[in-house]
């Protein structure tokens, strides 16, 4: 039987810590996964690509960290459209998040089944599943001050494997290999190149940057969320972007264009075989797997506490979702719950599950925009100075206008779905508000004036 209590998530978390459970989330490594497509997308200009992101990116990134100088509670999007907006549309992006949140923890399932089904085929694929869920569900139960560190540690062995191989490139490069130069901005701009096809990679490399908003699922296991939180989330967009961007710069030296790829959609693991040789292949595999583990963690962590946040405005069960470990202060319920729905990757398929984060991720990131525009501009009225007229109404359009780009470059299948899970949560509110007669209730957390 479950008992109500008082106890609530534990604040310990540092900057460094956070910015790494960001940084794992959104998987340093994945730079090596969409190479190859944008590359052949963007004529040989992936680092250019990536700056374009980056800069789009940004600009949603200092939305979210305007709205936790305000509302420091987590619930990230959830949250915010609530209080900035209005409580039923608050519910609907809360539920639409859910879809980025909730699974992510299945693709990674699904892709650590991929790689250790290659690598051991006589081994039964749903163990692979079994055994993931079941390392990411109990580090996730224990205290987050273990899960960030393990996470951090996961971050540095990517980053460390990734510094390796940017030596072998360098020193192919000296060989002759690639541009044959190391000092060159060919892999940035040439002349003849299409801008509007550097337009286009962007908007796929843009998912790369998904992580850095899941920092303010954090913001109560921080002690100074107002100060600490828009940081992170800073930090965690800026350096993830530089990691993607050096990073591509020197793939992008050594493989000037897709033509060595057998399969460009699927490049990594031949640009490990062609840069360090078999035996760095078989490494280079293995911190993917990391890699895997480390974003399992991070977006597990993130999705049990925006459930938490929904369960304690009584929008879902409390006394299930809303309820805190006496001992560990975490989210023990709804560790379990995740867990179990990642088990779903046993009969899920990886284009599935990636269409429904597309939708959940691009709605939550556009109503981001438009609540700092709703609470700043048309309640506040700080329009009425060039810095509050820019800072809140310029900003987060540009952030807005962005994210617009990629709802018009979204795939079809993730448009369906999202809209299918959209209208599951419709009527839901639905018959919770009574046929919206009533608001849905929300936790009431202090408003800070800035």
């Amino acid at each position: 039987m479950i008992v109500e209590n008082d106890t609530k998530l534990k604040r310990t978390l540092k900057l460094w810590q956070i910015v790494m459970m960001g940084l794992a989330y959104m998987t340093p490594m994945v730079v090596f996964d969409t190479f190859g497509i944008v590359s052949g997308i963007t004529g040989g200009h992936v680092p250019t690509a990536y700056i374009v992101a980056l800069v789009g990116m940004l600009f949603t990134a200092s939305s979210y960290g305007k709205l936790v100088k305000v509302f420091p509670a987590a619930g990230s999007a959830y949250t915010y459209t609530q209080k900035a907006i209005n409580r039923h549309l608050g519910f609907l992006v809360g539920w639409s998040s859910l879809l980025d949140y909730l699974f992510l923890p299945m693709v990674n399932a699904l892709l650590t089944k991929i790689y250790l089904t290659a690598l051991f085929p006589e081994v039964p694929t749903w163990l692979w599943v079994v055994l993931f869920v079941a390392t990411v569900t109990i580090l996730n139960l224990r205290s987050v001050n273990v899960l960030a560190n393990f996470n951090a540690l996961f971050v540095v062995i990517q980053i460390a494997i990734m510094t390796v191989f940017i030596i072998l490139v360098i020193r192919g490069l000296h060989s002759g290999e690639g541009t044959g130069e190391v000092f060159t901005i060919q892999p940035f701009v040439q002349e003849g190149m299409d801008y509007s096809s550097i337009v286009t990679g962007a908007t796929i490399l843009c998912f790369s940057f998904l992580g850095f908003d899941a920092v303010t699922t954090l913001s109560e296991e921080t002690p100074n969320p107002t100060k600490t939180i828009p940081k992170a989330i800073f930090l965690t967009a800026l350096w993830g972007g530089m990691i993607f961007i050096i990073s591509s710069f020197f793939i992008q030296l050594f493989f000037p264009d897709i033509s060595r790829f057998k399969e460009p959609d699927a490049a990594l693991p031949e640009i490990a075989l062609y840069v360090g040789g078999k035996m760095f292949q078989s490494i280079f595999l293995c911190t993917t797997l990391v890699n895997t583990l480390a974003s399992g963690l991070a977006s597990h962590a993130s999705v049990s506490r925006l459930l938490y946040v929904m369960g304690r405005d009584k929008v879902f069960p409390e006394k299930w979702f809303g309820y805190i470990h006496p001992k560990w202060k975490t989210p023990s319920i709804n560790v379990l719950i995740v867990g179990i729905i990642a088990l779903s990757a046993l009969f899920f398929d990886l284009v599935t599950a990636a269409s429904l984060i597309n939708f959940g991720a691009l709605k939550a990131f556009t109503f981001v925009n438009l609540s700092v525009i709703s609470h700043f501009i048309i309640k506040e009225k700080k329009y009425r100075t060039i810095k509050g007229y820019f800072h809140y109404l310029i900003m987060p359009l540009i952030g807005a206008i962005s994210i617009g780009i990629l709802w018009i470059n979204l795939e079809t299948s993730s448009l369906i779905m999202g809209v299918g899970w959209f209208l599951i949560g419709f009527c839901y509110l639905l018959y919770f508000t009574k046929a919206f007669r009533t608001a849905p209730p929300q936790y009431q957390v202090e408003e800070i004036q800035l």
